[in-house]
């Protein structure tokens, strides 16, 4: 029998269920930290309870990674926006990877987190910035999801300039909706989704293609050539930084936008709660507060992760916007065609 100095040099893989939706690598013993497997070894049914409810809190707690660098100085970035966080903690759990962790017991209709006005990047954030008096005079006048798109592929390409590099620096670097996919990957899905994720490709295609003359009219903003930095897959990696991300979030018409829905927000620290189909919670922006705030649906024990539901999506539909399929989802559908 191995010992636990072999167990713990042990190395799986294990697929995220987190937006980012990457694989990572993850030492078994981490998994040991929250465990005591000294104790000795029962023969009664109490032992045998006893076990079992061990090696379930095993499973289902995560490995914390509030040390790492990128969450570190979110955290700083946060709290000098006035956000400090007592409930939750980022860690990598071994069904979901990264999520956010409960650090106490959460009990039904509890706040869990409440994110001020000033930390949500939305229109609002890039009429303010920069790209303002560009967007205010472009015409025809772009769609709210473009300003998004625009602003984030120019903060990211200024790096350690930009004022949101700590929000930049957990996001994502790549995903896997299937617009992100090879046309040789995406032949190979079912035949309604495969006819939706070329679709939602040709719009991608369609959207960036459109937008040349205007990321073109930003030239003065930069030293290099725009055609380097708003290069197609630098929009690709900001749109579905929207898509995956963005929670809702209505705001009013105005004259320099389209008249598309603006809805979108990104909420940083926020976005690391995973989906359930299973789990129900409260959430929208605070009139009062100014702030984004979610309440739970249920209890939550603490060390366990906590989750949102991003609504009664079926796998379909989960893999085509957001990049994922979950285990056992009450909402899964199979699309029968008319010729059968």
């Amino acid at each position: 029998m191995e010992d636990l100095a072999s167990v713990q040099r042990t190395v799986i893989i294990i697929h995220c269920g987190e937006k980012q939706r990457k694989c990572f690598l993850l030492e078994i013993g981490h998994l040991n930290r929250n465990c005591n497997f000294s104790m000795k070894k029962g023969r009664g049914r109490t032992s045998r309870i006893r076990r079992r409810k061990l090696f379930r809190s095993s499973e289902s707690r995560g490995v914390s990674e509030s040390h790492k660098p990128e969450f570190i100085e979110l955290k700083k970035w946060l709290k000098e926006r006035k956000f400090e966080d007592t409930n939750l903690v980022p860690a990598c759990f071994p069904d979901t990877g990264r999520g956010l962790m409960s650090r106490t017991s959460l009990q039904e209709g509890q706040m869990i987190i409440s994110l001020p006005e000033n930390c949500l990047l939305t229109t609002d954030t890039v009429i303010r910035s920069y790209l303002g008096a560009y967007i205010a005079k472009w015409k025809p006048p772009l769609s709210p999801l473009l300003a998004l798109c625009t602003f984030l592929v120019a903060e990211k390409h200024a790096g350690d300039w930009s004022p949101w590099k700590p929000y930049l620096e957990t996001l994502p670097k790549a995903y896997t909706c299937p617009v992100c996919l090879e046309p040789e990957v995406v032949t190979l899905l079912p035949k309604p989704l495969k006819a939706q994720a070329r679709e939602q490709r040709s719009r991608v295609q369609e959207l960036f293609t459109s937008s040349g003359d205007f990321f073109s009219s930003l030239q003065p903003l930069f030293s290099e050539a725009v055609e380097s930095i708003f290069s197609y897959s630098a929009f690709l990696w900001a749109w579905c930084t929207v898509n995956t991300r963005a929670v809702y979030m209505k705001r009013g018409q105005r004259q320099c936008f389209s008249t598309e829905p603006d809805t979108c927000a990104l909420a940083p620290y926020l976005d690391l709660l995973n989906h359930s189909p299973h789990v129900q919670v409260k959430a929208a922006f605070n009139e009062e507060t100014r702030c984004y705030e979610i309440r739970t649906g249920a209890r939550c024990r603490r060390h366990e992760e906590v989750f949102i539901c991003y609504g009664p999506h079926d796998n379909r539909q989960l893999l085509l916007e957001y990049g994922f399929v979950p285990p056992r989802n009450p909402q899964a559908s199979v699309a029968v065609s008319q010729e059968i």
